[in-house]
């Protein structure tokens, strides 16, 4: 039995799936939001066994804490969570920097960061003090939670300053069915958040979305 507490921090898709696959695999979880009714359907579907908060309810209460939002929205429910709130905790990083102003070019989407910067650098410096870990950022939600590719396990992409917080987000990989690859620290989630882009493009162009990536080593 899991013993983490886990706070998800967004009530969209994305934190949604997240949150179930939590549920899935034994932990304890919270979900923050600022508008609970998005969440009916969802917490009939998982006989109510997660509680539905404040962010800043679900940031003091959870060991482990899921960022989940859009990427503009992230500093926001950040600060609404509470910065302090945040101290010491492994903070898992699910955001990218898209640019909903501005619609895709050929399939290519607008991202508000450059090459020399990302959403997760801001994030680390709002909250120097959390322990951020990119990751389920290069993947749509439908294959976040033990996704089926004939028995391949695709490859995760994470980064982050604090050793023991990937540490944490490997087990729940692993757990998650994924192989995961440590890129570094933080600057690395400039490599890390344009995979996003690149996910996004046979979709796109040829409404194909059932896809992962997978690092090849020998």
């Amino acid at each position: 039995m899991n013993t983490k507490k886990i706070g998800v921090l967004g009530s969209g898709i994305v934190g949604q799936v997240l949150a179930s696959g939590f549920l899935k695999h034994g932990y304890e979880v919270m979900i923050g939001t600022s508008n609970a009714s998005k969440l009916k359907d969802w917490e009939t579907k998982n006989n109510f066994r997660a509680k539905v908060a404040t962010f800043e309810e679900v940031a003091k209460a959870s060991d482990i804490i899921v960022l989940a939002v859009k990427g503009h929205a992230a500093e926001e429910v950040l600060k609404l969570a509470g910065i302090n709130n945040l101290n010491g905790k492994t903070i898992i990083d699910a955001t990218n920097p898209i640019d909903e102003k501005n619609p895709p070019v050929n399939g290519v989407l607008h991202f508000y960061t450059n090459l020399n910067s990302s959403l997760m650098e801001h994030l680390q410096l709002l909250a120097p003090k959390a322990n951020f870990v990119k990751s389920f950022s290069c993947v749509g939600n439908a294959f976040m939670v033990n996704p089926d590719f004939s028995g391949v396990e695709p490859t995760m992409f994470i980064c982050g300053n604090n050793e023991e917080a990937k540490k944490q987000v490997t087990h729940i990989l692993d757990q998650f069915g994924w192989e995961t690859e440590d890129m570094g620290k933080v600057e690395a989630a400039r490599a890390i958040e344009p995979l996003c882009m690149l996910w996004c493009i046979p979709g796109m162009l040829r409404n194909q979305w059932s896809h992962a990536f997978k690092l090849l080593k020998k």
